[in-house]
């Protein structure tokens, strides 16, 4: 019973633990900094980082996912299947949390989702005498009244849940200062900020990686089967088959060059979800392809192919053509799909992907500019694809609202936009000359590269999420220590103690197993 003798914390994502970075990150410090044995409850789907797979101190338990198609059924059943959700995951939280991995000092939970996450932790954390500590990452009832409407009376019951819940935790990180403020002044639970940086793997890329990952994406770049456009234009098998050249580089000997000619790569990672209107980014590359047009006083009878084939012979133009890489899965993924392919585009072209984890830092780092189109459903947030970019050096465009400041620095490392027209001009101003007369953007680099020299995860972790996660065991410990105290003083000893323990376990198991049947 000695303080801190357990040794160990469990991560808790009620989610994708490949698409659950911050959660990633925890596991990584708290098994690299904090010397502890790390369980993660999570669902599988996307593998995560190799870090974490490799760690020996680092054990992922995956649950079994409820089926995404709910759409499928009568409308009748939502209402049904909003509430026996919830529950067979409250029953499988349980069962992994207080039978399948062992007991831990502490408790990671991430939030949202709040129900029934919170409920299940804070039980897991009574029964299993343990901390239990909330990662704000955004209100849950505000992301669920984006579907519902705030006015919808599950939306009133989930945030009852998450407010109470949150207030039982014994302690709580959050991502922003606005969200600290809104917790203690609204919510009445203190929290300490712990901004989103990246990790190592997050750096500037070499040219030598450049190519390599060209190399290695050149069929997803080019597939078969999709319209030619601007980027695909005069590609042939001898191309795709050749590692020496790639649409962005090309290897003389053992050096490597970037082609004058090339594109600007733009990349913009999405959930593809209706907190992140993707219809501003076909908008505004719409209006940037009519109006470099415009400029350029080209005649549409000419056809693109005229276009295009000036380009590929190398003649030099003002503004170059832009290739925009999307990355990330979501539910809305195929329908802007489907609305890319009807776009009648010159100077501009859509690539949609999924990378490795280690890809997606490398093609980043070697991006020109990043586009981020979250709208925070609180207001609260930040986006950490956003964090991501700034750690390979690469400036963003980002949409206004109320705390992105805290993040994005105008014209320092990035800019802000509020409509398509706004994003369009953004993207004038910043490739005019590409690639080595554009000033703005070089400017815009320099500064990210120099605010983010030494704002790394670890030195964040260490100096804020520790001391915390350290005095929330330390607590903790004390409690167990005073109740054990207080049960030996009633004349409990230590077997009647641990049968105690064990029939509440025995208890539990028995009471997951009958709801287990019932509903399933």
């Amino acid at each position: 019973m000695e303080l801190g003798k357990r040794r160990r914390a469990a991560v808790v994502v009620l989610g994708d633990i490949g698409r659950s970075p911050r959660m990633q990150y925890h596991a990584l410090s708290l098994a690299r900094q904090a010397n502890l044995e790390v369980d993660i409850v999570a669902y599988g789907g996307s593998d995560p980082h190799s870090a974490l797979l490799e760690h020996p101190s680092i054990h992922i338990h995956t649950m079994r996912q409820w089926p995404s198609k709910d759409g499928v059924l009568p409308k009748i059943f939502r209402p049904v299947m909003l509430l026996l959700k919830p529950l067979v995951q409250f029953v499988m939280l349980l069962w992994f949390l207080c039978v399948k991995i062992k007991a831990p000092d502490v408790f990671i939970v991430q939030n949202p989702p709040s129900v029934p996450t919170l409920v299940a932790v804070k039980w897991a954390s009574w029964l299993r005498q343990s901390s239990f500590i909330i990662d704000w990452h955004n209100f849950g009832y505000t992301l669920l009244a984006l579907s519902l409407g705030r006015s919808s009376r599950f939306v009133s019951i989930y945030h009852w849940v998450e407010l109470h819940f949150g207030r039982m935790a014994n302690g709580s990180l959050c991502v922003t200062k606005a969200m600290q403020h809104e917790l203690e002044q609204v919510w009445g639970i203190k929290a300490t900020v712990l901004y989103d940086q990246p990790p190592e793997f997050f750096r500037p890329a070499e040219l030598e990686e450049k190519h390599k990952l060209f190399c290695r994406i050149k069929k997803d770049m080019f597939r078969s089967n999709s319209p030619p456009d601007c980027i695909s234009y005069g590609v042939t098998d001898q191309f795709l088959q050749d590692p020496q050249t790639t649409l962005f580089t090309n290897q003389i000997g053992d050096d490597y060059q970037l082609k004058q000619n090339r594109p600007a790569l733009i990349v913009s990672s999405t959930s593809w979800t209706p907190d992140e209107d993707f219809g501003i980014l076909l908008e505004a590359a719409v209006m940037y392809d009519r109006r470099v047009a415009a400029l350029l006083s080209e005649n549409d009878s000419n056809g693109d192919e005229f276009s295009w084939k000036a380009i590929e012979e190398g003649k030099p133009f003002l503004y170059p053509r832009l290739l925009f890489v999307i990355t990330g899965k979501g539910p809305e993924k195929e329908k802007y799909e489907e609305k890319i392919k009807k776009l009648n585009l010159k100077r501009v072209a859509f690539r949609t992907m999924w990378l490795t984890p280690e890809d997606y830092p490398l093609l980043l780092g070697l991006a020109d500019l990043g586009v981020c189109l979250h709208t925070s459903s609180s207001g609260l947030d930040l986006p950490m694809k956003v964090v991501d970019m700034f750690g390979c050096g690469l400036p963003v465009c980002a949409v206004s609202y109320s705390c992105i400041s805290e993040l994005v620095k105008v014209e320092k490392n990035g800019l802000l936009f509020s409509s398509s027209s706004e994003l369009a001009d953004e993207l004038m101003m910043l490739f005019k000359g590409f690639p080595d007369g554009c000033d703005a953007l070089r400017t815009l680099r320099n500064g990210v590269l120099e605010m983010g020299a030494s704002a790394k995860w670890a030195t964040e972790w260490e100096a804020n999420a520790k001391p915390l996660i350290s005095k929330v065991i330390s607590l903790s410990g004390q409690i167990i220590l005073f109740f054990w105290y207080e049960l030996k003083r009633a004349g409990l000893t230590l077997p009647l103690f641990i049968f105690f323990q064990v029939f509440l376990k025995l208890w539990l198991v028995k009471y997951i197993i009958t709801i287990t049947i019932i509903y399933i």
